[in-house]
């Protein structure tokens, strides 16, 4: 019994060294010193985009003349540079570029969430052979630059895959289409997408699988009923980062969809609205924060879930 009772005691100051680290680490955080800097920091985070949202209302005069802060001294508003961009001519006008981004944006993050969920579910809870090999694999994808499948796969898109005279993948023909974009969006995000959400879902207590299994419940159900409530936090936090990933993406969206009107995205419109010389900073203003507007109404929308869905799966034990 003294054996036992010595054996327990020992395995005590562990657990005590680590709270005692973690309350020292959090009463760090929580100091006036770092409130201090945190604050320093997000204030020059915020200047050049405050500096950039000044700027939209200013005249086009003002703007290649004067620096955004003679706005104080100076004051000079107008609503010109939205009208232009949102209702001008066809070679300004963004609404057009603003739907494309949205039915490229939307179904690529749902169709890499979606993927992601059920390989990272497989990868935890079903037991087949070379299952950890396919994770380090997936793992080691994430340090590939993109750069390097474009044009591979936009071949593969446009003219199949050939081995000599046997036809691997047939002519798709699919090349200046949304499904391109979709498809390629989803291969890139998948790599991120099964990582954070296996480890997520690896940590969910093995006796709750287990009791849904006794219940009669098999791999699909359990996924709908059991993982899918559970791992909702770290789905918001990989779906605002993907989304927001494809929403900004240029290159991507212009090797694929060639950069038309039908199927080009917002970014392609941006890109192009500065002009051949660079200086119709007015337009470029303007479009920037119409940009905007979507990507900031998704995350405040889940921002509850962002910070718990990034921690969650960060430390396992």
């Amino acid at each position: 019994m003294s054996t036992v009772a010595a054996a327990s005691t020992t395995q005590t100051p562990p657990v005590a060294v680590v709270d005692t680290m973690s309350g020292r680490v959090k009463k760090r955080l929580t100091s006036r010193t770092a409130t201090v800097v945190s604050l320093l920091i997000a204030v020059l985070w915020t200047i050049p985009t405050f500096g950039l949202l000044l700027s939209s209302f200013r005249p086009e005069r003002e703007i290649k003349t004067t620096g955004w802060w003679t706005a104080f001294t100076n004051p000079s508003f107008t609503l010109e540079n939205y009208e232009n961009v949102l209702f001008g001519t066809s070679s300004t006008q963004l609404l057009s570029y603003f739907v494309n981004s949205i039915v490229i944006a939307v179904p690529a993050t749902i169709f890499a969430l979606t993927l992601a969920a059920l390989a990272a579910y497989a990868l935890a809870w079903i037991d087949f052979k070379g299952r950890n090999w396919v994770f380090i694999g997936i793992f080691a994808l994430q340090i590939v630059p993109l750069q390097m499948a474009l044009i591979p796969l936009l071949q593969l898109f446009s003219n199949g895959a050939h081995i000599g005279s046997i036809t691997i993948v047939p002519d798709l023909n699919l090349t200046g289409s949304f499904v391109t974009v979709w498809l390629a969006h989803t291969a890139f995000g998948l790599p991120l997408g099964v990582f954070l959400l296996h480890n997520f879902i690896s940590e969910i207590p093995k006796e709750m699988v287990e009791a849904a299994r006794v219940d009669g419940a098999g791999h699909g159900a359990i996924f709908r009923k059991l993982m899918l409530p559970l791992i909702t936090p770290a789905l918001a936090s990989f779906g605002i980062f993907e989304f927001l990933w494809i929403w900004n993406d240029l290159l991507v969206a212009l090797t694929f969809t060639g950069g038309t009107k039908d199927v080009a995205p917002l970014t392609v419109r941006l890109a192009e609205m500065a002009g051949s010389r660079g200086d119709r900073w007015e337009r470029l203003t303007a479009g920037a924060f119409v940009s905007l507007i979507i990507p900031l109404i998704v995350f405040l929308s889940l921002q509850k879930y962002f910070v718990r869905g990034l921690l969650a799966g960060g430390l396992k034990g």
